[in-house]
Order: C-alpha cells, then structure tokens, then sequence
C-alpha cells in the first residue's frame, strides 16, 4: 500500500457519565464490591475528527495541536508498549496500538486529527475517545470485522497499558450518543440502550480548574482495596449498594421522561459523593470550583439539579436545565457572570 491510499473520515465522540461515576473499576473488584458496578453514560455533541489511511511498515499520527510532533514508528510491538508506559502525548495510540498487534496483523497506518472539540482532562473520556479511534481505524482499513464490543476490548486494554488507571464505562463512546446503562460485574460487562421518555435539557460546564484524573483513580483504588476505616467503608458503600439504588431510579426515570426527578437524583448523588467518597481523595475532589457553581442563587430557579462528571473534581460539570429557555438562560449566566464556558447536550 502506497502513501497515496485512499483517506477513510472517521469522528468518534467523548462521552459524559450521567451517573454512577467509578462503578466501572470498582464492580471489577467482586470480592470486595458490595454489588455489580452500575452507571448511566451517553456520547457527547464533540468528539474527534480525523482521516486515517493505510501506509505500509510505518505508523504516522499527527495532532492538530501545532506543537504537538508527529508520532512517526516503525510497527513494532515493544517499541508501542514503552511508549504507552511512558505516558506522555501519545501513549493511548501507541497502547492500542500494541494491543492490536498482538492479534491481528497490522502492516501500518496514518492518522491524522483535523479536529478536536472535546476538552482535554475534563471527564468526557477524550482519552478514551482517542482509543476507540485507533481501534476503528485499523478495523475499518483492515477490515478486522470487529464489533463495537470488540473495539470497546482493544480500547480498554490499550489505555490500560498508559498510567491511567481507567475503568470499562469510558469506552462506551464508541456506541455513540446513544443513553446506555451499563452494569460492571468483574470482568462482565452488560449494556442495555436507555429508550428516553422525554426530552431533557442538560448543560456541560468547563469549569477550568485543575484536575488529575491519575491521582484521584490511584487513590480511590487504594482506598476502595485497602481501606479498613470509615474511607474505605463509606466509599465501597458509595461505590456499591447506594449507587445501585440511584442508577435505577435514574433509569425508570429517563424512560418514563421525568427530567425533575433525574434532577433530584443528581442532587442526592453529589452529597452522597462529597460525603463518602471524596475524602478518599480531598486535595483533588474537594472541588470547590464545582461546589460554587451547583449553589450559585442565579441558577436554581432554572435547573433541576447538577452534579460533577467522571471522575469528579474541578474539570467539569452537568446541569439539568427545566427546559429549553431555562438552558439558554443558564448558559448565559454561566459565561457572563461565571466566565465558564457551556457546552449543550440533548
């Protein structure tokens, strides 16, 4: 295959956890769980753009970040996987990338990234997103006949191989924005579709602060295994057994179009975060830039409740507005009043 192979458009979107934020990791911990790991994700508006192509003993990816190098590789397995845990810019492509070498035989390829409007570190999996996109172009060009479960496998393992520490929800982006409810049960993993019942108005919030998704992730691990107090208690409880009852209120919520009550739900998932999780991990989720926006006054009267995303902390927020003038109203205040930028979902 020569450099001048045809080019194959691919977008692959983030996705944002409604509910259930670290079920995913913690249902894989049977022996300890209280219960299955459970959560509520959908695909987001934004996502990665880009082409991919065929090219033969090379591996080419270009961001569109200008100061970002090209990662130009020889399509070596060992190479891929030094890189990978190496953990710098292009440690989830090369990740994947290693992953699928082991099983299906990739002579190389070409990716270029035209666009990303997903925001880096924020809790909307782009890092995962940039791993499904791996997954699917070497389907696609090489025709591998893989599923949208087996891209989600290569995805998982290959982002496994980085420091990040993720669990199996974030590469349900590749289903796209699509409402899914997921169910983490060990190494299992079950995804039902989430028919809505209505129309609901949620509001993403930048609220540009500083999070490290590696610190929380490591330390709610070690707290969730080898916590003997009230932590490691209150967060396998949080984790376990008083998600499972939200996330199932939230989905006959959802379906029978209830936006007021998935509001409250958001509400009462926040406090139950804030008092049993979040100290596994203060100087991370104590999170007052979040905090300051879900009790801003100017606001109340025109969502139904808001909570963090993914892992939590000061990346970003979700608000479920009381309808479509609401959201625009709320988006208004936010950026003039706030100087945090929105991004509209749904």
């Amino acid at each position: 295959m020569t450099d001048d192979s045809e080019w194959l458009n691919l977008f692959v979107p983030g996705r944002l956890c409604l509910f259930g934020e670290h079920s995913d990791w913690a249902g894989s911990y049977r022996h300890l769980a209280e219960t299955p790991g459970y959560c509520i994700a959908v695909g987001t508006d934004g996502g990665i753009y880009a082409r991919v192509r065929k090219r033969d003993g090379i591996i080419v990816a270009c961001s569109h970040l200008p100061h970002i190098e090209p990662l130009c590789i020889a399509p070596d397995s060992a190479e891929l996987l030094s890189i990978a845990k190496a953990g710098g810019f292009w440690s989830y492509v090369a990740g994947t990338l290693h992953e699928i070498l082991q099983s299906y035989p990739i002579s190389g390829l070409e990716i270029k990234c035209d666009r990303m409007d997903l925001p880096l570190k924020k809790g909307l999996s782009s890092s995962a997103a940039v791993c499904i996109l791996v997954a699917r172009a070497c389907n696609e060009l090489y025709k591998l006949g893989l599923d949208k479960r087996d891209e989600m496998e290569l995805a998982y393992r290959g982002e496994t191989l980085t420091p990040s520490r993720c669990g199996r929800m974030d590469q349900i982006c590749a289903y796209g924005q699509v409402p899914t409810f997921l169910t983490f049960d060990g190494e299992d993993l079950a995804i039902e579709t989430i028919p809505l019942g209505g129309l609901f108005y949620y509001l993403i919030v930048d609220l540009q602060g500083n999070k490290d998704t590696v610190t929380i992730l490591r330390d709610l691990n070690n707290q969730f295994t080898n916590g003997e107090g009230a932590i490691g208690e209150g967060i396998r409880r949080a984790l376990g057994s008083l998600n499972q009852q939200i996330v199932y209120q939230v989905r006959a919520a959802l379906i029978s179009g209830d936006a007021r009550r998935v509001g409250e739900l958001m509400v009462e998932a926040q406090t139950i975060f804030d008092r049993l999780v979040a100290p596994a991990c203060p100087s991370q989720l104590q999170a007052p830039k979040l905090h300051q926006l879900l009790e801003y006054p100017p606001l109340q009267e025109l969502i139904w409740g808001g909570k963090g995303v993914g892992s939590q902390g000061d990346g970003t927020a979700q608000l479920l507005a009381r309808g479509p003038e609401e959201r625009l109203l709320a988006q208004s205040t936010i950026e003039s009043e706030l100087g945090l930028p929105c991004l509209s979902l749904f």
